[in-house]
C-alpha cells in the first residue's frame, strides 16, 4: 500500500537521513548521515525503516495522507504531540489521515528522528538518500507543504507505545576522547587546558561542526598540517585557537592540527547539545574507547524495550514511560 508523508510545518534543518554515503570521501564526498547515530537507529528499528527524518529545534509537524504510516521517534527529549495529546519523546505511534503529528524542541536535546516504517521512494544519490545541504547531495531540506511516498507502509500499533532506549544520549556529562592524531602540535600545558576547561556550544554550529568557545589553545608547531582525512568527532584547532568539533555534514579532509577525537560511544551527546550550553571532555584509552563501543553497539542491537502508555497522560505518568533507562554520573 502507498502513502505519503506530508509535511505540515518544518523548521530549520530538517532533513531526510540515512545511515550516510561511506567510502567516497577519496572523491571529496561527505558522508553526511544522522547527527545521533543512537537515537536514528532507536527510531527506524522500531519503525521498521531504513532512513529518519531529521528534526532540529526548529521542530516539524507531519501528517499522512493515503494511508496509516507507522510512525517512531527517538531523540532528544522534544515535545511530541499527536492531535495535540502528548506523548513521550520516544514513542512508537499510528499516524492516521485524519491525525497531526506536532514535533517541538523539549527539555533537552537538539535532534529528534521521525523514521516512518515502509520504502522511501526517492532514487538514491550515490548510494545514499541522506541530505547534504551545503553540496545539494540528497533531497532538499524539507519545507511545509512537501511530500514524501512511502510504499508498503508497515502495520501500527493501535495505540501509542513508549520507547525505553537506554543508549540514547543525554546532556550533563563530559564527553570522552581519545588524544590526536595530531596531539604533539600542542604542549602538554596545552592539552591540559583543553581537558580542563569548561566548553560553551556557540552559536556558530551547524551539522557540519560545533564551535567550541572557551581559553584559546596555542600551538606548538604551526596551525597547518598537510591535509588529511577526518573522522567524525574530530576536534581541529585552528589559528585562531578556538576548538572546532566535526560532525556529520564535516568536510573530507582538513589541514588544522586534531587535538582529540570524540570516541564513538559519546558523539551522540555532544551532538545532542544546544547552542550556549556547556560541556568538557575526558581524555580516555584505546581499550576504554573500544569497550564503551562495543557496549554503546551492543545496547542498539538488544532493541529498545516498548510500554503501553497509561489512560492519563499526566506529568508524573510520562516522567515514569519516558526516562531513559540507566544512570549518567555527571562526573564521567
Amino acid at each position: 500500500m502507498s502513502a505519503r508523508l506530508i509535511v505540515d510545518a518544518a523548521g530549520p534543518g530538517v532533513t531526510v537521513q540515512d545511515e550516510g554515503r561511506f567510502g567516497l570521501s577519496r572523491y571529496g564526498v561527505t558522508p553526511a548521515g544522522p547527527m545521533d547515530l543512537g537515537a536514528y537507529f532507536a527510531a527506524t528499528r522500531a519503525a521498521g525503516a531504513d532512513n529518519a527524518i531529521e528534526v532540529s529545534l526548529g521542530g516539524a509537524a507531519f501528517r499522512a495522507e493515503g494511508a496509516t504510516l507507522c510512525v517512531a521517534v527517538a531523540g532528544g527529549a522534544f515535545d511530541v504531540r499527536l492531535d495535540g495529546r502528548p506523548l513521550p519523546s520516544a514513542c512508537l505511534l499510528l499516524l492516521a489521515p485524519e491525525s497531526r503529528l506536532v514535533l517541538r524542541a523539549g527539555a533537552w536535546g537538539a535532534w529528534c528522528y521521525v523514521a516512518v516504517g515502509g520504502t522511501l521512494d526517492l532514487a538514491p544519490i550515490l548510494g545514499a538518500r541522506a541530505t547534504h545541504a551545503r553540496s545539494g547531495l540528497g533531497p532538499k531540506p524539507l519545507a511545509a507543504g512537501d511530500a514524501l511516498p512511502f510504499a508498503d507502509a508497515a502495520p501500527a500499533p493501535l495505540e501509542p507505545l513508549a520507547l525505553t532506549a537506554p543508549w540514547l544520549a543525554s546532556s550533563g556529562a563530559s564527553v570522552r576522547v581519545l588524544l590526536g592524531p595530531q596531539a604533539d602540535y600542542f604542549a602538554p600545558e596545552e592539552i591540559e587546558r583543553f581537558l580542563n576547561a569548561r566548553w560553551r556550544i556557540g552559536a556558530r554550529s551547524d551539522r557540519m561542526a560545533y564551535r567550541l568557545e572557551g581559553p584559546a589553545i596555542r600551538h606548538r608547531r604551526g596551525h597547518d598540517i598537510v591535509s588529511d582525512g577526518v573522522a567524525m568527532g574530530a576536534i581541529q584547532i585552528p589559528g585562531d585557537g578556538a576548538p572546532l568539533a566535526l560532525l556529520a555534514d564535516r568536510q573530507p579532509t582538513g589541514g588544522y592540527p586534531k587535538i582529540a577525537t570524540v570516541i564513538g560511544a559519546d558523539l551522540g551527546r555532544l551532538a545532542q547539545l544546544r547552542p550556549g550550553e556547556d560541556l568538557s571532555f575526558r581524555a580516555v584509552d584505546w581499550d576504554e574507547a573500544v569497550a564503551a563501543r562495543r557496549d554503546y553497539f551492543a545496547a542498539i542491537e538488544a532493541g529498545a524495550e516498548r510500554a503501553p502508555l497509561c489512560a492519563e497522560m499526566t506529568a508524573e505518568s510520562l516522567l515514569a514511560e519516558n526516562l531513559v533507562g540507566g544512570v549518567v554520573d555527571a562526573r564521567d
